[in-house]
Parts: structure tokens; sequence; C-alpha cells
């Protein structure tokens, strides 16, 4: 007789779509609002991971492990899973940052045109290097390796929105500007993408699109039937 004990089975790594776990949640009720209608513009919940990211990061400047936590139990992932992804794209930061993220780009047409003088002038009067942040919290300073505003060079983006062509002497304008809050009318803090919120759902029929997720899903078992495994012909 065999002492070998079976295996216990493994469950499934990823999270219910609704966690039995009762928990505080991070985001507001207004922000999971928001997050609860952009899933649903989404034939599977996971694909609205990086629009749910941007909004959290708009709540808090930038993605907490709390939000992330949030994010997971929405869209039906791990934590790990969204952390994973944030840390793939520059636009979502897993680290706090500045209330103004201020790029300036150093790729070869802004290095022809100064680009490298106007970092150095920026590390200097700022007192951080790249990727550093003031010590009141309002700049994050970063060297980007192309801003795609090539006419205008030196490039500089703040919080994604171009500001033009710099030089040390702008720069210094455009970072007191920063500080007063003059520029808040066109350059929000970091994190708000889009000032402009969706106010309608899906323009087409209802029925048609659980018509068409249905269609979707059964050719998507009938692939998976017909697999090696599957006994298909």
């Amino acid at each position: 007789m065999s002492d070998r004990t079976e295996p216990v089975p493994v469950g499934a790594p990823r999270r219910s779509l609704s966690s039995t776990v009762a928990r505080p949640r991070h985001l507001t009720a207004e922000t999971r609002e928001r997050a609860q209608q952009v899933v649903t513009l989404y034939p599977e919940p996971r694909s609205a991971l990086i629009p749910l990211c941007h909004l959290a990061q708009e709540q808090d400047g930038w993605l907490t492990p709390e939000a992330m936590e949030d994010i997971a139990d929405l869209v039906g992932v791990t934590p790990a899973e969204v952390y994973g992804t944030a840390t793939f794209y520059d636009m979502l930061h897993t680290e706090p940052v500045g209330t103004h993220l201020v790029a300036v780009c150093t790729n070869i047409a802004c290095l022809l045109n100064g680009a490298a003088e106007l970092l150095e002038h920026a590390e200097s009067t700022l007192g951080v290097n790249a990727g550093g942040t003031t010590a009141d919290g309002s700049i994050t300073l970063e060297e980007a390796e192309c801003l795609a505003d090539c006419d205008r060079a030196p490039c500089v983006q703040v919080n994604h929105r171009f500001v033009g062509a710099q030089t040390p002497e702008t720069f210094d304008r455009l970072v007191a500007e920063l500080r007063s809050g003059d520029r808040a009318g066109d350059i929000p803090r970091h994190g708000t993408l889009n000032r402009v919120r969706r106010t309608t759902g899906l323009e087409a029929d209802p029925a048609q699109v659980a018509s068409e997720r249905a269609a979707m899903a059964e050719a998507q078992a009938r692939r998976a039937g017909s697999g090696p495994s599957g006994g298909g012909s």
C-alpha cells in the first residue's frame, strides 16, 4: 500500500469579481462609480485595467497599493497583475510624484538645440536631479526620450501638456507660474489626463452588444473544444 499523499488542488489565482472579504475601500465613491461605468464599456472587465489606473492616479496623483487592490477587485485580476501592468507604462507611477511632472526631452533634435544645458539648469535651480522631486513636493523633474514636438526644441511637457520650447529664462518663469497656480487653468495637477467626462455609454443598442458578446463567447468555446485535447477531428 502506498504512503503517497494525494496533492491538494491549487485554486485559481485570479480574484473573483465580487470579493467576499470585506475591507476598507481606498477609491472614493465618485471614483469607484466612474470606474464601474468604464468597466461596462469593455467586453471583458480586465480590458479596463489601464483606464482605471488613470482614474486612480487622478484621485491620488499616483497609484497607491490600496488603489491597485481596488482596481484588481473591479476587473477580476490580482493586485500583482495591476502592478505589473502599471510599471510597464511611463505615464503610470507607483511611487509618489510632485504636483507637476516636468519632462525635458533630450532626444537628438532637442539635444542639438540646448536640451542638455536646459536640463542641467533645471536640476540646478530646482535642487534635484532628473527623477527627483523638490522638497516642497511641487515639481518632479524627468528626462524624456522623445516627446514628439521636435519643431519646438528643446521640448518640455508639464503633466503631459506641451508648453513649447524653453530656455533657462522661460523655464524659470514656467516653474514660478506652476507654483503660484497661474497655470492651473491649462495644466491641472498630475494624474488628470482629461477633464471632459463621458456622459453617455456605448452608442450601440445594448441588445445588439449583448448578442455579439454571446456569439463571441460561443465561438471561443467552440475553438477551445476543437483543440488538440478537445476531441475534434
